[in-house]
């Protein structure tokens, strides 16, 4: 079982970036597919980015196409999300997920194909 940890949360203003880390420990981070999830106040929680186990083929949401970046690093046990443009919608908690795979191209979009989430890390931009 793998115990993921969310960090680099925080306040910017609109146009800003961030860069969000997931640490993984418990197991070794290259059996798993990640994702990236936001929920935001009053809202349900939405598919931000995705990436496959070894191969790094990566899958976006509309809204963040062009602005965020997932990335990992297997040696190190982490996945990033980084975060430019930054506009006030893009407010939210930040939750990373991971789910074991069979492919190391296989991606995953819909939160219930996700075993395993982080507690969240809160992002703020201000206008």
């Amino acid at each position: 079982q793998v115990q993921l940890v969310e960090s680099g949360g925080g306040l910017v203003q609109a146009g800003d970036s961030l860069r969000l880390s997931c640490a993984a420990s418990g197991r070794t981070l290259s059996s798993y597919a990640m994702g990236w999830f936001l929920q935001a106040p009053g809202k349900e929680r939405e598919f931000v980015a995705a990436i496959s186990r070894n191969d790094g083929v990566t899958f976006y949401a509309d809204s963040v196409k062009g602005r965020f970046t997932i990335s990992r690093d297997n040696a190190k046990n982490t996945v990033f999300l980084q975060m430019n443009s930054l506009k006030p919608e893009d407010a939210a908690v930040y939750y990373c997920a991971g789910r074991t795979s069979s492919s190391s191209r296989y991606y995953y979009t819909d939160q219930s194909q996700y075993n395993y989430w982080g507690q969240g890390t809160q992002v703020t931009v201000s206008s």
